[in-house]
This record gives structure tokens, C-alpha cells and sequence, in this order.
């Protein structure tokens, strides 16, 4: 085991040299170039799994010694502990099965080595984050992991609406990031030999010799940063944008990588966040806000891959909720259900978007769930296992997600009974509002699996605007408008005989493997204590607040988190199962809060009024004034002069008449005569 522990680097670089082969000899590999890619991520879960079930206590292996200053001193380090092995076999496993699903989804498609290229250098930054030992490598692969996103969501670049999302995905994770650089050079300031590996920073007796005010500005800003990676709001706008992109890329970000690395970067700093209450008030505050926006959103999509993306915004929430709920004796169980809730969320996530996929797949392009339904007898595959992993996002038992989920309720509850004065309260509203969200949740989604497999069969019409168009899009991945076709089979002209029917064996497979993660993993590690165990290995771990009762079991959250669940689940087949004028009529008298969640509460427009449209005058400014006062008048005016001088001053007098030369001589001469008597 030591020796596996020791080539634990070998989980990056198997999806690293996937990713070169890939983009080396893709025009010889063609629609072979998925085979290094999927065998590499493959690979890395086959090490990932032997780390997971490596015995031992967690410990850290130099791979190479990269940044060495008199200050600074950053090698290429790998902490391999309880953390680091979940969520490598969680982001690895995942991956091979979405590489897998894409091998048929982007078939055809012209970018096809350059797809797997970028999925493998996105699973070679993501597990490089999870397994780094140090804040700055931690850095260095959270930019890797975005570059990579906006490699992926712009992947069809051609697209304005793909490039747009690409660069807005981009853009407000820079601004994250900038929060996680501060926090970085503040951190390096103050700690012991401005060493920032985990094992100092985190160390008991580093946190005990840093100030409060300092301690809460670093938790802070470390939250900042998470907050933009993990779409939590004001940062979440980028996330159902980045929808634009191929299905499995969806599937990867919304699951395994990515959003994934905000949630990872505050468990990790757990023992410095825990000793700043008030941010983690705050952090439990905007999870709850988030999770409740986002959910408010999603009951009026028509989009479904969009009602997928909001659903995993509102999820996050639920894991930021978790983690900030994380007070005094409420610590260990805080981290372990955020983690847990992560853990599952990801195969039932991933499930639910390629499921998505594939119906988009089958209705050529088409995912609005207003032009097609009925679909379960079409696609039986594709129809149940979707209904798994609906049901485990809604928190039914037994599946995945109500262990997780009701592992973040018990914390709340916990938190508000051991919380102070008024933080105590707060804890016991952001309770019911998270109960209030569990049934939202499990109504939209139910909503969804109804719309889209339920009541009488209706297929996209060959002239519907959004179908895809065979001369058009063929091996573009893209239908005659741009929108994702779900490229590899099905076309919009109604004669070909994939069009309305299940996704081929490559596509659904994936499927299976998920569904069935998604229907035991809960039962698994979540009784059993299987994960708790293995989670609590984590360095540093050993310092959070235990419960005071570890063993006792409160009924009534369990109890109110299925209720809800089923409530919710119960009205969206009343309204959505087959026709009904009521969703019509409700949308009617709410009209105002229907048009608001349609239009995402014009968070958009609030966002292009206050900072964009003053952001894009200002840079029209800068723009007019280096373009006509810096290299105009003074780079262009400083290059002028010269010339001004020596062409229209010197060159006439350059002329070539030695009598004007003379003449010209003979002035000069008198008058240095002229100055000299002037100077007697």
C-alpha cells in the first residue's frame, strides 16, 4: 500500500498523457482520439480506488521541487488523506463514465480529438487540486480547472451564444479567484516561515498564534473564491450559462469537476474556518439564499438540461449550508454531511444530465420540454433511470440523496440548539427554509420527469426552429441555429430512424452504471458510517468539535425531509403527469412571480445595468483615450516631431548646390563672428 500511496502522482498524469496523445495524433486517432483519453481517466480511478482503500494514516509525498526563493518555497507536494482519496475516486469515477457516454454523444463531430483533449486535461487539473499539499499548487490547478471550462463551454466556438457563456464563465471567476490570490499573499505573511503546505497552515499551532480579525479575513476571503467556482450567489450567473456547451461537458462540471472545487476548498480549510463563527454564518446564510434562489428559478424552466443547471446551483447551496453550519460542537458532523451530500450528489447529478442529454439526443436538438413528451415507452432506459436519479435528488428514501440531504438538516437543526443568541435563531429559520427548498426541489424535478416522459406522446415537429437540419448541422454538433444538436444521431427531417428513440448502448450504459451509484451509494457509506469514518482521516480533522451525543438519532429530521420530498413529488405529478389547465391557471394568478422566476428575477439585466454597461463605458473611454491621446498625441506625436524636423526643417537644406552649401557656410562663419565681437 505504501508503495501505491508513494505513485499517487500517477492519478494526474494518467489523464495528463490521455490528453497529449489525444491532441498529438488526434488526425490519426480520428473517431478513436475518446480511447487514451477514457483509458487514462480510467486508469486514474484504478489508482484512486487502491488509495481509497489504502490503510493508514494521511501522508504527503514530494514529487518535484518546483518554486525554491529565500521566501518562498512551493514544492510539488500530494497530501493523501481520508479527503483527498473520496473525492479522487468520486471525480475520477464519474469522469470515466461521462468520457465514456461522450465517445457516442460527440461522435462526427470535426472537434472530436479536441474535445478529449480538453476532458482530459480538465480531470489531469481537478484531481491535481484535490491531491495538492499546498495553497499555491492548489492555485495553479483551481486556474487550470477554469481554463479548462472555458475551453469546454466555448467549445463550439463558433456559436456567439457558446463564446458568450465561455467568457462570461471566465470572467466572473476571475473575480473569485482574485479574492483566493489576496488571500494567498495574506496567508503567506503571516504564517510560520511563510510556508503555506496544509500541514503548516492548518497545524494547531499556527491557527493558535493567528489574530481573530486575521483569521476571519483569510476564512472570508477563501469564501469568496469558493463562491465563483461553486456558483453561490452574487457569483452564480455563470453556471446556467455554461450550459451551452456539449451535454457531457454539463455532466463534468455540474458533477465531478469544477463547481466541486469551491465546496473542496473551504471543507479542506475547515479547521481555520471553524474558529471564525461569523463567516461561517455567513457562508451558511449565502448557501440558504442561493439554494432558495436558484430552486425558485428552476420551477418555471423549460429548458431541461436548464432546470438541471439551476438544480445543481440550489444543491451547492445545500453543501454551503452544511459547512457553515459547522459551530462549536457541530463541526465534524457539519464537514461529513456537506462532504457526504457532495459525494452523492455527483452521481445522481451526472445521471440526470446525461439522461438530459440523451433525450436531447433522441428529439434532434431539440430540449425545450414544451415541444415533446410521453417519451418513456421510446426510451424506457433513459425514462427510469432519469426517475432514479430524480428520486434521489428529491431526498426519497432509499436512495442517495436523503442520506446526504438529511445529514445537512440534522447539522442545521444541531447548530441551531448549540448556536449564541441570535446566530442560534438564524441557524433555526435557515432550518425550514432549507425543509421549504427540499420540497421546491423534488416539485421541479418531478415537474421535469413528468413533462419530459409522461401524458401523450408528442414528438418535435421536422419544422420545429430548434430541430436540427441534416444538411446543415451534419458533423457540426450543432443544429441549423447553433443550439447543442446532441450530436451523433437523430436529424430533424423525421426520416431517420433514430429520431424519437432510445440513446445506442454507449450513451445508456453510463446511464445504468449511474443509476445504480445513485440508488445504493447512499445506503452504502451513509448508516453504515462507512464515509464518516473515512472522511474523518483528513488532516486536521481531529481538531473540529465532536457532538455531545454522537449516537443519538432525532427522527423527525428524516421524517420531514421525505414528507416534504414526497409533497412535492405528489403535486408535480397532479399537475404535469398528464394535460392539465391548472399549471396555466396557477402561472395566471401569480403572474408576477411566475414572469419574474421565468426571466431568473432579472438578475441579468441587474447585473448588465450595474456593472457591465458602466464596465463597458468605461472601457470605451480607455479605449478612445489610448487610441487618440496616449498612442495618438504622444506615441504618435513623439514619433512625428523627428520626423517633422528632419523633413520639412533639415531635408531643404539638403539640396545639393555646393554655391547655396557656400553661401549657407559663409552665413554661419559670419555670424559666429557676430556672436564673438557681441561677446567682447
Amino acid at each position: 500500500m505504501n508503495l501505491l500511496v508513494n505513485n499517487a502522482w500517477l492519478v494526474p498524469f494518467f489523464p495528463l498523457l490521455g490528453a497529449l496523445i489525444a491532441a498529438a495524433f488526434g488526425r490519426e486517432l480520428r473517431e478513436k482520439a475518446h480511447l487514451p483519453v477514457v483509458a487514462g481517466i480510467f486508469l486514474a480511478f484504478f489508482v484512486s480506488l487502491g488509495l481509497l482503500f489504502s490503510a493508514g494514516p494521511d501522508k504527503v509525498i514530494t514529487v518535484y521541487r518546483w518554486l525554491e526563493f529565500s521566501n518562498l518555497n512551493v514544492p510539488i507536494e500530494f497530501r493523501v488523506d481520508g479527503l483527498t482519496t473520496m473525492m479522487l475516486s468520486m471525480v475520477t469515477f464519474v469522469s470515466t463514465l461521462v468520457a465514456v457516454y461522450a465517445s457516442g454523444y460527440m461522435a462526427g463531430d470535426p472537434g472530436y480529438p479536441r474535445f478529449f483533449a480538453c476532458v482530459g486535461l480538465f480531470v489531469f487539473s481537478m484531481t491535481g487540486l484535490v491531491l495538492s499539499n499546498n495553497y499555491v499548487l492548489t492555485y495553479v490547478f483551481w486556474e487550470g480547472v477554469g481554463t479548462c471550462s472555458y475551453l469546454l463551454v466555448g467549445f463550439w466556438y463558433a456559436k456567439p451564444e457558446a463564446a458568450a457563456a465561455a467568457k462570461k464563465a471566465f470572467l466572473v471567476n476571475r473575480v473569485g479567484d482574485f479574492g483566493f490570490a489576496i488571500a494567498l499573499f495574506w496567508l503567506w505573511t503571516v504564517v510560520p516561515n511563510h510556508d503555506l503546505s496544509y500541514g503548516n497552515v492548518l497545524s494547531a499551532s499556527t491557527l493558535a498564534g493567528l489574530p481573530q480579525g486575521t483569521i476571519e479575513g483569510i476564512a472570508l476571503l477563501l469564501f469568496w473564491a469558493a463562491t465563483a467556482k461553486s456558483a453561490q450567489v452574487p457569483l452564480y450567473v455563470w453556471l446556467p450559462d455554461a450550459m451551452e456547451g456539449p451535454t457531457p461537458v454539463s455532466a463534468l462540471i455540474h458533477a465531478a469537476t469544477m463547481v466541486t472545487a469551491g465546496v473542496y476548498l473551504i471543507a479542506r480549510s475547515t479547521p481555520l474556518i471553524a474558529l471564525a463563527p461569523n463567516v461561517q454564518l455567513l457562508i451558511c446564510s449565502i448557501g440558504c439564499l442561493t439554494a432558495l434562489l436558484s430552486a425558485s428559478i428552476a420551477v418555471t424552466q423549460t429548458d431541461l438540461k436548464r432546470v438541471m443547471a439551476y438544480s445543481t446551483v440550489s444543491q451547492l447551496g445545500y453543501m454551503f449550508m452544511g459547512l457553515g453550519a459547522g459551530v462549536g460542537t457541530v463541526a465534524e458532523l457539519a464537514v461529513f454531511a456537506a462532504m457526504f451530500h457532495l459525494f452523492t450528489h455527483a452521481f445522481f447529478k451526472a445521471l440526470l444530465f446525461l439522461a438530459s442529454g440523451s433525450v436531447m439526443h433522441s428529439m434532434g436538438g431539440v430540449i425545450d420540454m414544451r415541444r415533446f413528451r410521453g417519451l418513456r415507452h421510446r426510451m424506457p432506459i433513459t425514462c427510469w433511470t432519469f426517475a432514479i436519479g430524480g428520486l434521489a435528488l428529491s431526498g426519497i428514501p432509499p436512495f442517495a440523496g436523503f442520506f446526504s440531504k438529511d445529514e445537512i438538516l440534522a447539522a442545521l437543526k444541531e447548530a441551531s440548539h448549540v448556536g449564541h443568541g441570535g446566530s442560534a435563531n438564524i441557524y433555526g429559520l435557515i432550518y425550514w427554509m432549507a425543509v421549504f427548498t427540499a420540497m421546491m426541489t423534488a416539485f421541479y424535478t418531478g415537474r421535469a420527469f413528468f413533462m419530459t416522459f409522461f401524458g401523450p406522446e408528442k414528438l418535435p415537429s421536422p419544422d420545429d426552429p430548434e430541430a436540427e437540419v441534416a444538411d446543415a448541422a451534419h458533423g457540426s454538433g450543432l443544429d441549423a441555429h447553433g443550439h447543442d444538436a446532441g450530436h451523433g444521431h437523430g436529424h430533424g427531417d423525421g426520416h431517420d430512424s433514430h429520431f424519437g428513440h432510445e440513446s445506442p448502448p454507449v450513451m445508456t450504459y453510463p446511464l445504468i452504471g449511474l443509476a445504480g451509484c445513485a440508488l445504493v451509494v447512499g445506503l452504502l457509506f451513509g448508516p453504515t458510517g462507512l464515509f464518516e469514518h473515512h472522511i474523518m482521516r483528513t488532516f486536521a480533522f481531529e481538531s473540529l468539535g465532536h457532538p455531545e451525543h454522537p449516537h443519538k438519532f432525532d427522527v423527525s429530521t428524516p421524517l420531514v425531509g421525505t414528507l416534504v420530498g414526497i409533497i412535492g413529488l405528489v403535486v408535480s405529478y397532479l399537475l404535469y403527469a398528464k394535460p392539465s389547465p391548472y399549471p396555466a391557471r396557477i402561472a395566471q394568478s401569480l403572474k408576477p412571480l411566475y414572469k419574474a422566476s421565468c426571466n431568473k428575477f432579472y438578475v441579468d439585466e441587474l447585473y448588465d445595468m450595474l456593472f457591465i454597461r458602466p464596465l463597458r463605458m468605461i472601457a470605451s473611454i480607455s479605449a478612445f483615450l489610448d487610441e487618440w491621446f496616449l498612442h495618438g498625441a504622444l506615441v504618435r506625436g513623439t514619433a512625428w516631431m523627428p520626423r517633422l524636423l528632419g523633413r520639412e526643417v533639415l531635408a531643404p537644406l539638403q539640396n545639393g548646390l555646393i554655391q547655396y552649401y557656400a553661401a549657407v557656410t559663409a552665413l554661419g562663419v559670419a555670424g559666429l563672428l557676430w556672436v564673438l565681437l557681441l561677446l567682447k
